[in-house]
């Protein structure tokens, strides 16, 4: 008999998205009450405030926390699930993300500023546990009943978080006129600077006793009319845990490299159109990552002397314990490449617009994600993302 709980708390998330909803519906209620002109073909909005969301795989991972007791046999035969399948970091971030740019009229320079953070949590336990019967015994002519002093199971839990947050200040210049052949196409070129911090957090505690189990011996006195009588000699058993803690950091700021394109394939500028965008990014990050981490482990052998008659609950310990591992504390300057790019449609109608696409960005040994010692991983993130966007002046 197995017992599985889980637990998410994502209470906070959810006031987050409801307020990050209505604000999205507030601006899109204003801009379609709004008395907007229809611009004439030479003119454009100066200014683009964009606000959006995204929903984003995270991936690079950390070296795993896999104690000895975790790897040997045996198991608790009531584990359906691995602990192992359970220490990982949160594998999807939900954010937030706003833009402004500007583009003085009768120029192709934009200026624009842009913000993107996500985050995400994960509170998972999972205890898996056997139920043993007491043991019936023949002691000084009655029957008793001898109960467990324990039981096989094993519990895991464990917490993790992740943020980040990346910052853009990019200069452009729209080279795309005649693109693909139409006058209303763009192609940008930015340069520019990011900026990008990561923070991962994560506490994992894990318990087991794997191998509880009556110990039983024979009593023959046939005098008395003992004869094969079966009784509890002991109950051994290993008891084990385990504790780890770890908070891990990037915070690096560099040149970047951009370049955006949209060319339309319905409708057209003065009213209504949908265009195709997509964009490649490229930025050499420079700073530094910090790492803390702390792990123990514990083992101990609950079992009672030869000769002993009577189990005695917690009687004759012993103690095996690897010495406290200190914390280990590593700060490193490194320099982290970050690659990206995105693909999506945007509907334009007058001064707005609504976008809807796919994006990733690559940042490659941006984490120190070992335990005892230095082990780089990426950071990539990855998924769909959603935009609305007013034009204004012009």
């Amino acid at each position: 008999m197995s017992e599985l709980m889980n637990t998410h708390g994502e209470r906070s998330d959810f006031r987050w998205q409801l307020l990050a909803t209505a604000s999205a519906l507030a601006l899109i209620v204003t801009v379609y009450e709004a008395d907007v002109a229809i611009a004439s073909p030479d003119d454009h909005p100066t200014v683009w405030i964009e606000l959006g969301g995204q929903l984003e795989r995270v991936d690079g991972g950390q070296e795993t926390f896999a104690p000895p007791f975790i790897l040997a046999s045996p198991r608790p035969p009531a584990e359906t699930v691995s602990p192992l399948s359970l220490i990982h970091d949160p594998r999807y971030a939900k954010g937030a993300e706003a833009s402004i740019s500007i583009s003085p009229q009768n120029s192709d320079w934009v200026f624009s500023a842009a913000v993107r953070y996500g985050r995400s949590n994960s509170d998972k336990r999972v205890h898996q546990q056997s139920y043993p019967g007491p043991f019936t015994k023949y002691y000084s002519g009655h029957t008793r009943p001898v109960f467990p002093l324990a039981a096989k199971f094993s519990d895991t839990a464990v917490k993790a978080s992740e943020r980040h947050l990346v910052l853009d200040f990019q200069v452009g210049k729209d080279v795309g006129l005649g693109m693909f052949g139409s006058k209303e196409g763009s192609s940008v070129i930015n340069l520019g600077v990011r900026f990008a911090q990561f923070n991962n957090r994560s506490n994992i505690s894990l318990k087991s006793i794997p191998d509880w189990r009556f110990s039983y011996k024979y009593l023959n006195y046939p005098s008395y009319g003992f004869t094969n009588v079966k009784i509890v000699k002991s109950q051994p058993y290993h008891s084990n845990m385990a504790q780890f803690s770890a908070n891990r950091s990037f915070h690096g700021i560099g040149p970047s490299l951009s370049w955006k394109a949209s060319a339309p394939v319905a409708g057209n500028a003065e009213t209504s159109e949908i265009s195709f965008d997509w964009g490649v990014n490229a930025a050499l990050l420079f700073g530094r990552q910090k790492t803390r981490t702390h792990h123990q482990t514990t083992a101990r052998h609950h079992y009672l002397q030869p000769g002993q008659f009577l189990t005695v609950p917690g009687s004759h310990v012993t103690l095996y314990q690897n010495p406290a591992t200190p914390d280990h504390i590593r700060s490193r300057s490194v320099t982290v490449p970050n690659v990206g790019g995105f693909a999506g449609l945007s509907f334009r109608y007058a001064n707005a617009k609504i976008s809807a696409g796919y994006r990733a960005d690559f940042f490659f040994g941006a984490i120190d994600g070992g335990i005892d010692g230095r082990k780089a991983y990426d950071r990539n993130f990855y998924g769909p993302f959603a935009t609305v966007s007013i034009g204004l002046g012009g």
